[in-house]
């Protein structure tokens, strides 16, 4: 099992490519099930939770060939059931059962997983396939879905932390084969979801409203196959962009959507970051003392759940009192823990951060506990001083390309080794 070992203390300078955004590429890569024609889908990340898709597809029965970041899938003969141990590992994958409903009327497919941060209930994505007409049961770990036919209807799904994004992805696939109208209120308006329409919307299906509270899908009989690039990792251009500002650094974002990153950029420049646009890309840099600053986490366009961890570790060099409240997640503090062994000053109230900024923050061995959690530790440790090593890193693999090679070529001191 791999880890980071990092020295701290050296401001990051330089370029860094962004790539295709993680949380785009798998709805994408599901919804090539949905014909038999072949796909090919462009800027494709280089991640584990990618590999992992595509072994699903392939246990599917699709023909997939991945050459550098050029996707190609044909799944000309399909099966309606996934395999447990491929999709247990990963909460995406639940989203091939709207493209096998879809498609071939029915799929079973097994409870997902993915990062520990916290319930994330399914109810909505099966909410939404009923209202098509689909009969769900759960039964030994799997859920079972069948329809003899899909038909449109209206339909909320709305939920706790507002709307779902997997469930309007996994809805808006199933409802592009069903006959008649589908309009999904309280949809996700993530630039995710936007990219999917815009793939289904090439291979034939005829989806308007994407990027809005209110989608509507006409169903259509059949869908083609179709070419698409990915959009840019918000996510990942967020944790650079902090990274940079946390070491004191300067750092261009090349091909980073500042459209879909305005509530990130705004809580950076309240805390004194520089933030300037130069053509496509992004440039980050230090504007001199950090401010402590409050953030919420909300659906999109508010600030995302996925960047909390991360300025969490920037909040813990700015002087003063910042907050911090989850309103997605209720168990998405894990990494509180491992960012006081590097001296931070955190305290968990209810769903809220208290943050007491302006420590200097000292290395140590610490322990990812997920995904975003792994990127708030890297970025922690290249601001302390001395050498911190992020142990189980597999997280990171899951949603970053190369970090430690991109913050490499950045000036960053890290290197992967195997944990001791």
């Amino acid at each position: 099992m791999d880890s980071l070992l990092i020295k701290g203390g050296v401001p990051l300078r330089g370029e860094v490519q962004i790539s295709g955004s993680k949380n785009a590429v798998l709805p994408i890569m599901a919804a090539t099930l949905l014909t038999s024609e072949p796909c090919v889908i462009r800027k494709v990340p280089n991640l584990s939770d990618v590999r992992f898709m595509a072994q699903i597809l392939n246990w599917l029965g699709a023909e997939v060939r991945l050459d550098g970041t050029t996707l190609e899938v044909r799944a000309k003969k399909i099966r309606g059931a996934g395999d447990y141990d491929l999709i247990r590992k990963m909460r995406g994958s639940i989203c091939i059962m709207g493209p096998l409903l879809g498609r071939l009327g029915k799929a079973m497919v097994s409870l997902p997983g993915g990062c520990v941060i916290g319930a994330r209930p399914i109810n909505l994505h099966l909410k939404g396939f009923q209202a098509l007409g689909a009969k769900v049961v759960i039964d030994g770990g799997y859920i079972h879905a069948s329809a003899r036919r899909l038909s449109g209807a209206p339909m909320f799904l709305g939920g706790r932390a507002g709307s779902t994004v997997l469930g309007t992805a996994n809805v808006m696939m199933a409802a592009a084969l069903a006959e008649g109208i589908t309009v999904i209120e309280s949809s996700a308006c993530e630039p995710e979801v936007v990219d999917l329409a815009t793939f289904l919307n090439a291979m034939g299906a005829k989806i308007v409203g994407a990027g809005s509270p209110t989608i509507t899908i006409t169903g259509v009989k059949t869908l083609h196959g179709a070419q698409h690039e990915v959009i840019p990792d918000r996510i990942e251009a967020a944790t650079y962009a902090i990274a940079a500002a946390a070491t004191d650094g300067e750092v261009t974002l090349r091909g980073a959507r500042t459209d879909h990153m305005h509530a990130i950029i705004d809580k950076l420049q309240d805390m004194g970051v520089r933030v300037t646009r130069q053509g496509p890309d992004l440039v980050v840099r230090r504007g001199g003392r950090l401010r402590p600053v409050d953030v919420t986490t909300l659906p999109y366009s508010g600030f995302p759940t996925d960047v909390q961890a991360q300025i969490m570790a920037l909040m813990a060099l700015a002087p003063g009192i910042s907050i911090i409240t989850e309103r997605i997640f209720e168990s998405r503090f894990m990494h509180v823990s491992e960012l006081t062994r590097l001296g931070a000053d955190i305290e968990i109230e209810g769903p809220s951060a208290i943050v007491k900024g302006g420590r200097h923050l000292s290395g140590a061995p610490v322990m990812a506990s997920d995904l975003r959690a792994s990127a708030a530790l890297v970025i922690a440790g290249l601001a302390a001083r001395g050498t911190t090593q992020v142990n189980r890193v597999y997280h990171i693999d899951r949603g970053y390309e190369n970090i430690d090679g991109k913050l490499r070529q950045l000036g960053a001191r890290i290197e992967r080794v195997e944990e001791s």
